[in-house]
């Protein structure tokens, strides 16, 4: 039985057609993928369910009514569910607060409290969830903040539950309490449109999966009848030959960073080396002290002990101001709160680590400012009809290229990547490897923070792993493997 009808839905944004006559049948009770690279028109869709977009043309049959767009109410009232990639919760208030924020049960003008809590316990043991309704959102992990979300979108008695690259965030055992969510609410015949990257997770978790492709429908398959190569050729109309392509042996024998005994911003007595031409991954679970570090050593946060050398000269960067004219970048791992600037353009966006250099007597050289934009625009494949395009207008992975553009801009020695591929789809993630490679080819060395397993053993030289804020362990390449990086990991 089909509970949510998508019919030739368009919609047309100024230069740009984000999806093109598009057409999808939900079954009750499925977990169903949406699929496609960043740009594909996976965003638009789901707003246009949940009633965030209007589109052009077509229309969307829910609840047995057929509707030319959906409200936000519209689809709350016909049992429409979303959970983002970013939490819409209130760390300060009660999970059972959070359950119930906007819409409290009450007593007469009394908040009951108790009736919520009540309500909320219902939906956890329905479920076998061991959280606390009287607790602070704040105090709990991330994995479980997602549950909490989950539990908020069935107390409005949502029948269809879109998850927008629900385990990007989480640790491998959060990631794993999540699929067993899944396939709870798919038995409880709850229907959820599944969007992710992550190709293990839609052949473990799916019945169905719409490939879409420049805001086209490609194509509906059977998860069954499909295979990785085959989902991968749609999704980008290509062949990708190797997940992570080969490089030469650019290794110099001359260090570019070496660290000694850093302390600071949770990490202690942190030692390293990197060398020209070197990809050193840094590996470890969340919290562990790998963006803390990332951090000292971009001058985002004041070391408290040790020494930092850049091509053999101390340096000891109290701002990342410092760090950049030093010759070192980072690209963060929350690039939306700490990379773009979401209202402004991508011209501006790509100059801003050069402005001093593109500046006289405070007036920027535009006609520069444009050359570099567009160079890294075509250089690096952002999808854009123009360079005066707002970034947030563009997809997580767009955006995540005009961050990177606007760091090779300033002609780095060192280039920090946190987590460069989070919510990326697999085209945009093979460019940015390409990229990384290109790199360390021209001398430079790459420090790359990973929670993929298999991307920080195929894309490192070297990996160091980090525990607690110390250095546990460090690894050949010749000696890669998942286990021993495991065990590293978790060591006390």
């Amino acid at each position: 039985m089909n509970i949510l009808q998508l019919k030739n839905i368009t919609k047309k944004y100024p230069g740009v057609i984000a999806l093109n006559d598009v057409s999808i049948d939900f079954i009750e009770g499925e977990a169903h993928a949406l699929v496609g690279e960043n740009g594909a028109g996976k965003s638009t869709l789901i707003k246009s369910c949940t009633g965030a977009v209007i589109p052009n043309e077509g229309s969307i049959v829910v609840g047995g009514e057929e509707y030319s767009s959906l409200t936000p109410q519209l689809s709350e009232q016909n049992g429409i569910g979303v959970i983002y990639q970013e939490f819409n919760l209130v760390g300060e208030l009660s999970v059972a607060e959070n359950i119930f924020l906007g819409r409290a049960i009450r007593k007469g003008i009394v908040i009951d409290r108790k009736a919520m809590v009540a309500e909320s316990a219902k939906i956890f043991e329905q479920f076998n969830i061991d959280i606390d309704p009287n607790a602070l959102v704040s105090s709990l992990t991330v994995g479980y903040q997602q549950l909490v979300e989950i539990a908020k979108a069935l107390s409005q008695n949502a029948r269809i539950l879109i998850m927008d690259e629900p385990s990007a965030p989480l640790t491998s055992a959060e990631a794993e309490r999540l699929y067993q969510m899944v396939e709870k609410l798919k038995k409880s015949g709850v229907t959820i449109i599944y969007i992710s990257h992550r190709m293990e997770e839609i052949f473990r978790l799916t019945e169905r999966i719409t490939v879409l492709r420049d805001g086209h429908k490609i194509d509906t398959v059977k998860t069954c009848d499909t295979n990785m190569n085959d989902l991968v050729k749609m999704m980008v109309g290509r062949e990708l030959k190797e997940t992570y392509p080969a490089r030469g042996d650019c290794i110099s024998d001359e260090v570019l960073l070496e660290v000694k005994d850093l302390s600071g911003n949770g990490v202690s007595g942190t030692s390293f080396q990197i060398r020209k031409g070197e990809v050193l991954g840094f590996a470890g679970l969340i919290g562990a002290g790998r963006t803390e570090t990332a951090e000292l050593l971009f001058g985002a946060a004041k070391k408290t002990g040790g020494s930092i050398f850049l091509n053999g000269k101390e340096i000891s960067p109290k701002t990342p101001r410092d760090a950049i004219d030093s010759g070192i970048a980072l690209v963060p791992e929350d690039r939306k709160g700490k990379g773009a600037l979401l209202e402004m353009d991508i011209r501006s966006n790509t100059s801003m680590s050069v402005l001093e250099r593109l500046s006289k007597l405070m007036v920027v050289n535009q006609k520069e400012e444009k050359r570099i934009a567009n160079h890294y625009k075509e250089s690096i494949r952002i999808k854009t009809p123009s360079i005066e395009q707002k970034i947030k207008n563009l997809s997580g992975g767009n955006q995540q290229k005009v961050i990177i553009a606007r760091w090779l801009a300033s002609e780095p020695d060192l280039v920090i990547f946190d987590e460069p591929t989070r919510g990326i789809d697999v085209g945009a993630k093979s460019e940015i490897y390409a990229l990384v490679n290109s790199l360390v080819e021209a001398g430079k060395a790459v420090l790359m923070i990973s929670s993929e397993m298999e991307e920080v053993m195929g894309m490192s030289d070297r990996i160091i792993v980090l525990c607690e804020g110390r250095i546990s362990g460090e690894l050949e390449r010749k000696d890669f493997n998942q286990e021993a990086i495991m065990n590293f990991a978790s060591q006390k």
